[in-house]
């Protein structure tokens, strides 16, 4: 890999920056109704969308640390640092969750309306930028397991979107304000 922290010809530099970008725009948007809306699949999902920032940008520095080159004190470069991000990451990501369970179940005691319209139209907006940032990284998750984890995780998380899109759906449709806790 060369100093552009390329792979293939593809320049990663410039992905990372604009999937940290689409997300953080994301983030603002996502707080803002999830307030509004006074919905904790939002604000959950607002959170972890943030760890998936905090997790791009470690993969990010990891990928420009792989690149470096060998030295006499580190023989093999510094390849192990995307490992040590994705660790970095799943750690991340486990305590976010755990913060998001604890509100999750105040939430099932004493339930709050939802505005399920605000929670279907930015889930859907999430689905949009957690898709197309996943496929800014489909080109190198073959070449690369840190692009590998990028790739899937930005996936996972417009499929997770999607379910947060279906609960807005079902509370508008049902009235059942106890899908948005268990949308967690």
């Amino acid at each position: 890999m060369s100093s552009d922290h390329s792979l293939g010809g593809h320049n990663y530099s410039r992905v990372f920056a604009v999937g940290v970008g689409l997300n953080m725009a994301f983030i603002v948007i996502e707080v803002s109704y999830g307030i509004f809306a006074d919905s904790l699949a939002l604000i959950a999902d607002a959170g972890h969308n943030l760890s998936d920032v905090v997790s791009l940008l470690l993969a990010w520095g990891a990928s420009v640390l792989a690149a470096k080159a060998s030295n006499d004190r580190r023989t093999y470069g510094y390849r192990k640092a995307t490992v040590m991000a994705s660790l970095s990451s799943a750690i991340l990501l486990l305590v976010a969750l755990g913060g998001i369970a604890w509100e999750a179940v105040g939430r099932f005691t004493e339930p709050k309306p939802v505005e399920g319209m605000t929670v279907i139209v930015v889930a859907a907006i999430g689905v949009a930028i957690n898709a197309l940032t996943a496929l800014l990284f489909v080109k190198g998750q073959k070449q690369d397991l840190n692009i590998r984890g990028v790739f899937l995780h930005m996936a996972a998380d417009a499929g997770v979107s999607l379910g947060v899109v279906v609960a807005g759906i079902v509370i508008t449709v049902k009235g059942w304000l106890w899908v948005d806790p268990v949308t967690q």
